[in-house]
């Protein structure tokens, strides 16, 4: 089995060739930082709304090196941190609006596939989530029934029969399903989309690490970039650009992906619609069943490195690599014969609030984006379309959306971040065991943890 080597997607089809890195000091009108989902997308709807626009990305990699190359596949609706989180500053129609927006923005992406040419194995197949265990079960109608109150939400309950039906997993419980999800190949989209963001006239300078973000200019590894405007896009790896460290919490997720699976194993599973595969868990797990036949699954491992440190190559822990494995066989007994292919390990960016933002302040000209919390897929696409707007000035719907200039607290020094992070997963792992066992409601000591975590 591989171990790291950035993803399992970049090394089945490819790292791309180096493009050039900045060759000294220029002067361009935008200054993007980081060239993942959030910074292309920025760079492609700048450049559709005023081709004049000089839009230059730095990227310390590789387009696509960070958690756009590594993440899971989905191309959901979700709104990171809930639509509730809104209502208090903004009222219910706004926290409506932004689940619309979401909704639309999959179809946008859908689109501009389609458009570009953009071969990403998309299939729209919706996202199923699955309930295991009476604690899950209990959660997992809780849901359904607060989902039931808003708008575009469309999410439906599933019996054990209906669940097992569309996803043959092991001894569900139950299931919740909702229209507004694809899968996708995560390398495939985004060297798509850094393509045609060069096609669009942005020019992208890789192995260029940005030193300091500073209004009207970015100081690199290889010279200082002059711009009107200048957006941060680093998502978890925020925490290395200076002024920065504490903005958010890198948070490590990780997959493998197994062999492809026999002709036989699928007809025992099923999985013939491309649903994205979740669970109810405190500790998350997430798949999909590939355009090749694998199934690529994921979770939390060691959630944080101390110091807010990142990985460089996407290696996964051992411990990390058994852990997923048992509950891919736990969820999927064929799999128990079928050899692991890959595994590797990337970090998204964590807001202390747990809600993302996009912003632009128009006095300095700096801009950001991120803090998507593992739903930065589609998120990534709104904020950059927002950026756009906001850059350029227009008055949009997508301007007045709630997340539009948020800003979370910072995260808290060391050593209390690496005690309190590493503590609160430690008793989400303790509670899902507890609910395994029968539990018939949710564990307090998740409760607990929720209240401390803020979530």
């Amino acid at each position: 089995m591989r171990n790291g080597d950035v993803s399992f997607w970049w090394q089945q089809i490819g790292v791309p060739a180096a493009r050039p890195a900045l060759p000294g000091d220029i002067d361009v009108d935008v200054c993007i930082v980081g060239a993942g989902l959030s910074g292309l997308w920025t760079a492609y709807y700048l450049r559709l709304a005023d081709p004049s626009v000089r839009v230059a990305l730095v990227e310390a990699r590789f387009a696509g090196f960070g958690a756009s190359g590594r993440n899971g596949g989905w191309l959901t609706n979700s709104v990171t941190g809930g639509r509730e989180q809104y209502l208090p500053a903004h009222g219910r129609d706004a926290a409506i609006a932004q689940q619309a927006a979401l909704n639309a923005t999959v179809d946008e992406v859908v689109g501009v596939l389609d458009a570009e040419g953009i071969d990403a194995d998309l299939a729209k197949g919706g996202e199923l989530n699955v309930a295991y265990t009476p604690a899950q079960l209990g959660r997992m109608r809780e849901a359904v029934r607060a989902e039931a109150r808003w708008p575009g939400a469309d999410v439906v309950e599933l019996s054990p029969a209906e669940t097992a039906a569309r996803v043959g997993v092991d001894r569900p419980l139950g299931g919740m399903w909702h229209p507004h999800c694809a899968r996708v190949h995560p390398a495939k989209l985004v060297r798509g989309l850094a393509e045609a963001v060069e096609r669009a006239g942005a020019v992208i300078y890789e192995d260029t690490a940005a030193l300091a973000i500073e209004p009207g200019r970015v100081r690199t590894s290889r010279g200082t970039v002059r711009a009107a405007h200048v957006v941060r896009t680093t998502e978890g790896f925020t925490a290395d650009l200076r002024g920065e460290h504490r903005t958010w919490l890198p948070m490590n997720s990780s997959l493998v992906v197994t062999e492809p699976l026999s002709d036989g194993a699928w007809r025992q599973i099923g999985w013939q619609h491309a649903d994205t595969l979740g669970d109810l868990a405190h500790v998350y797990a997430y798949a999909q069943r590939t355009a090749d036949g694998r199934i690529a699954f994921g979770g939390r491992g060691v959630p944080y490195r101390y110091g807010s440190r990142v990985d460089t190559d996407g290696r996964t822990q051992a411990r990390t690599v058994a852990k997923l494995t048992a509950l891919l066989h736990r969820v999927f007994p064929v799999t128990r014969e079928v050899p692991l292919a890959h595994a590797w390990s990337g970090v998204l960016g964590v807001p202390r609030d747990w809600s993302a933002g996009v912003g632009h302040d128009r006095a300095t000209g700096l801009g950001w984006a991120g803090g998507y919390v593992g739903t930065g897929v589609t998120a990534t696409n709104l904020a950059g379309r927002t950026l756009a707007d906001l850059i350029t000035g227009r008055d949009t719907d997508l301007v007045h959306l709630p997340w539009v200039g948020h800003r979370a607290k910072r995260w808290e020094v060391e050593p209390l971040r690496w005690t309190a992070v590493n503590a609160l997963y430690a008793a989400y792992g303790i509670a899902d065991r507890h609910e395994s066992r029968g539990r018939a409601a949710t564990s307090p000591v998740a409760r607990i943890a929720d209240l401390i975590a803020g979530r």
